[in-house]
């Protein structure tokens, strides 16, 4: 396997839509085993629950 080298990084990355992540976490709690799958899941995705406010 070849080395990573800063060609290889991923910098132009936008952030999804709303529905996108919307759309994105139904499907992930769809096929998650239990609730700590989907939240690790939808965590490594980067389409977790946002934190509330206080």
């Amino acid at each position: 396997m070849a080395a990573q080298t800063a060609d290889n990084e991923i910098s132009d990355v936008e952030p999804v839509t709303d529905e996108t992540a919307t759309r994105a976490q139904r499907v992930v709690a769809a096929y998650a085993s239990d609730a700590d799958d989907c939240r690790m899941l939808l965590s490594m995705l980067g389409i977790g629950p946002a934190a509330k406010a206080e």
